[in-house]
């Protein structure tokens, strides 16, 4: 996620694929970090980047320039060697790179009205998709080779969502989401589901993307407010939770374990506490807010990084969903929350993490 204002010290900031690094873009160069440990892992201070992807703990990286110099132009897609320090290959285009998104098989470059996918091995050009204009390089990409789906708007109207194979090189679908136009999306880890939201960011919807169906319909709120970010809680098939950081400062959580097909309860953990629902969750029991996470205002990326279900030994002891929420503000923070529900949908939030990411140093060794 790249920031559009230079009011802030961050200029971009994106979690690796399996939410265990994260890296942030500033004015001076790049930093990647630990997210268990805190630990900056790597830095090159050599100018200002506003594109910085991680290809899960790999030495691979994929950097774009904030064009402040010649050699850091926007045009320019490095792809860099955090082992050696040099750049792999570089990739040049006629406008500038606004979104650069990877998994273990695909490269993906955006473009304002272009969209390249690459061969991540061979660097080889497999398909150029002309794009509505997209301005703000809004994309959604599946780590998953099972499900190898890419996300781009397919309208600067409405919110409406093309679903592209990335390794068919088709069409999958077009999903009719929202009615005004689309301001975040993202897909579940195993590809299977992607949440979107519009620019007014009262609804955050979930589709199922084999059917093209509608599955969840959330509200965050009444008034309208930017969502910054969207992150499904990791799973190997529906996860159990969504959640939403908004430009209001909070962080929204939304469950979804419900069997909708059968319209009951499910065998997942917030089936055994929820009532049934068939698309549309407004009972409050679906919805936990965590208000004044981070100022509002704020461009925040937020992310579920861990689910843990823990089942008690007593009837004082009841079942427990525990969650571990990672916050990058791009005033230059990092946060960790840890979040509980219990088996009466009673929540707590616990601020269990915070340092400042521009002071971090590296770790030295010493022989």
């Amino acid at each position: 996620m790249a920031n559009q204002s230079s009011s802030h010290p961050i200029l971009c900031a994106s979690f690796n694929q399996d939410h265990s690094c994260f890296a942030i873009g500033t004015k001076d160069g790049f930093k990647i970090f630990d997210c268990d440990t805190g630990r900056l892992l790597y830095e090159r201070v050599i100018g200002a980047f506003i594109i910085v992807e991680m290809l899960y703990r790999s030495s691979f990286l994929a950097i774009v320039g904030a064009g402040e110099q010649p050699s850091l132009s926007p045009r320019r897609l490095c792809l860099f060697n955090t082992v050696s320090g040099t750049s792999l290959r570089e990739l040049n285009f006629l406008t500038s790179i606004l979104a650069v998104r990877v998994n273990r098989k695909r490269l993906i470059v955006v473009l304002q009205e272009k969209t390249y996918i690459y061969d991540v091995n061979s660097l080889e050009i497999k398909r150029i998709i002309d794009t509505v204009p997209n301005s703000q390089g809004l994309c959604a990409f599946s780590a998953s080779i099972e499900n190898p789906y890419l996300a781009l708007p397919a309208s600067n109207i409405k919110g409406s969502v093309l679903i592209y194979n990335v390794m068919d090189l088709q069409s999958h679908c077009e999903i009719h989401a929202h009615r005004s136009r689309l301001a975040a999306m993202v897909f579940s880890s195993n590809g299977m589901y992607i949440a979107t939201a519009s620019e007014q960011g009262t609804l955050i919807r979930v589709h199922l993307i084999s059917e093209a169906t509608k599955s969840y319909s959330f509200r965050r709120g009444t008034y309208p407010s930017t969502i910054f970010s969207l992150s499904f809680g990791p799973s190997a098939d529906l996860p159990d939770l969504l959640l939403a950081a908004s430009s209001s400062g909070s962080l929204h959580i939304f469950s979804l374990g419900l069997d909708l097909n059968e319209s009951r309860k499910s065998n997942s953990f917030f089936g055994s506490i929820m009532p049934g629902s068939v698309t549309d969750a407004w009972d409050p029991a679906h919805h936990i807010v965590h208000h004044n996470a981070f100022a509002a205002g704020v461009r925040s990326d937020a992310v579920i990084r861990k689910i843990e279900k823990a089942s008690g030994t007593s009837m004082s002891e009841p079942v427990t969903l525990r969650a571990t929420v990672s916050v990058i503000t791009f005033t230059g923070y990092f946060q960790e929350y840890g979040f509980r529900i219990n088996h009466k949908n009673e929540a707590t939030w616990t601020l269990e993490h915070e340092f400042n990411l521009l002071t971090a140093v590296a770790e030295t060794t010493t022989s």
